[in-house]
């Protein structure tokens, strides 16, 4: 393991990049599962694996607090120089993930039905996707057992492993989608498979790369890992991230639905620009990560000057990943809308508000930069206020720029809740460096 305190710009980029790049395979993999189903020559299949896919996303996204918290978390012990601690948090983390996981199978059929009544459909769509949930589901432990794994690999730099097991599950996944579908004829069913297949052979291969912490002892030191006060923080932090991406989730979802009340026109032409904010996310990802790892070491280290230099020198790499961002917008902002959509009207309302989606990158770049130095540093509880502070800013903004100028309000109020995101916890971030002294 590095010196915590040597920082350069080479291991910045060595813990962001291999981010970048797995996030990059994420997008083609959907593609593939759509386009492999659109062979079928029906609708009705393509629907299923749409709802299907996104209603399982959902309940899992529920966990993916285990990736933020157990990074920050591993990323402190490993700075500390708490070996079993690392060891043990492994553990902590594979029990959480799995336990919710099985939960989820057993309790699948109430999950799907729920899923179906929030998304009604065809009775042949609707048939097809119980048929693919009711495959997929089987994974659900595998698929939160690997956001445990990816934030403790990310709490120790290990990026490149997690770009691994990224392009192992995608690669395989694409390959048995092909084989299944349009070698073997199964259709839905054959999409389900390949991906339960794929998430439990990235499980697997994740937990090999993480060998070494099995060879010891401490990942099964049960009364380590099962520590009454390492619990509780492990809870008190993991709660705090769930609640403030439970309210992040609602000001997007808020932004979706009020949109509706301007068009259908402009509700599609909100959704294409949505797609710019997934792509500057993407690329922010890596160096949010990094900030995650180093400051977290830093912070297991009690280097006041180890935080303040992380911070900085991720962010710096951040910036100058919005400002390539917002220029690529500019440049190549049309031609991405004209991609998306071919029809007309759609694609004239999304340039009408274009300009929010460069500017979006260029004022979000604190936020998200800040939320990956405060999840290192595991300081949870300010990330929690500082969103239901920001939420309700936007609230304002909503109730006072929509009534005046529609959705150019709606596009407003939201980059002021990005912007609030960043004052608020830049407001905290001296509290942050007072604790790792």
């Amino acid at each position: 393991m590095s010196d915590p305190f040597f920082l350069t710009h080479r291991r910045v980029l060595a813990v962001a990049l291999p981010v970048v790049l797995s996030n990059a395979t994420v997008p083609i993999l959907g593609a593939v599962d759509t386009g492999v189903v659109g062979q079928m020559g029906e609708a009705a299949p393509i629907g299923a694996v749409g709802i299907g896919a996104i209603a399982l996303t959902a309940i899992y996204w529920i966990f993916g607090f285990l990736r933020m918290g157990i990074a920050g978390l591993t990323a402190q012990a490993e700075g500390a120089g708490r070996k079993g601690e690392v060891s043990a948090l492994l553990s902590r983390a594979m029990i959480i993930a799995l336990a919710a996981g099985f939960v989820i199978v057993a309790l699948q059929m109430p999950f799907i039905w729920l899923a179906l009544q929030t998304a009604p459909a065809s009775a042949e769509v609707e048939t097809l996707a119980q048929t693919y949930m009711g495959i997929r589901i089987y994974g659900a432990p595998a698929a939160i057992g690997i956001y445990g794994l990816t934030g403790w690999m990310i709490g120790l730099e290990r990026t490149r492993s997690v770009l691994i097991v990224q392009l192992w599950m995608n690669g395989l996944n694409i390959a048995l989608d092909l084989w299944f579908v349009l070698g073997l004829g199964w259709g839905v069913e054959g999409v389900a498979i390949a991906t339960l297949i794929a998430e439990w052979s990235g499980l697997f291969l994740g937990l090999w790369l993480c060998r070494d912490a099995l060879k010891t002892p401490a990942w099964r030191d049960w009364p380590r890992v099962f520590d009454r006060v390492q619990m509780i923080q492990f809870a008190r932090v993991n709660r705090d991230i769930l609640l403030r991406s439970v309210v992040l989730q609602g000001i997007f979802l808020s932004f979706v639905f009020l949109g509706a009340r301007f068009g259908d026109v402009t509700l599609a032409a909100n959704h294409v620009l949505l797609q710019f904010l997934e792509i500057t996310a993407y690329s922010m990802d890596g160096f949010a990560i990094a900030a995650e790892t180093l400051v977290g070491q830093s912070m297991g280290a009690r280097s006041v000057a180890g935080v303040r230099r992380a911070a900085l020198m991720t962010s710096f790499w951040g910036m100058i990943t919005v400002i390539c961002t917002a220029a690529a917008f500019v440049l190549f902002g049309p031609a991405i809308i004209d991609l998306m959509t071919t029809a007309q009207n759609v694609r004239a309302e999304a340039r009408i508000y274009l300009p929010y989606m460069i500017a979006a990158p260029l004022v979000g770049c604190a936020a998200w930069m800040l939320d990956g130095i405060f999840i290192g540093a595991t300081r949870s509880g300010d990330m929690r206020n500082m969103m239901a502070l920001s939420a309700v800013i936007y609230i304002v903004a909503l109730l006072v720029l929509m009534p005046l100028v529609g959705n150019h309000g709606l596009w407003l109020a939201l980059l002021i809740s990005f912007i609030a995101r960043g004052i608020t916890l830049g407001w905290k971030y001296p509290a942050l460096e007072r604790v790792a002294a």
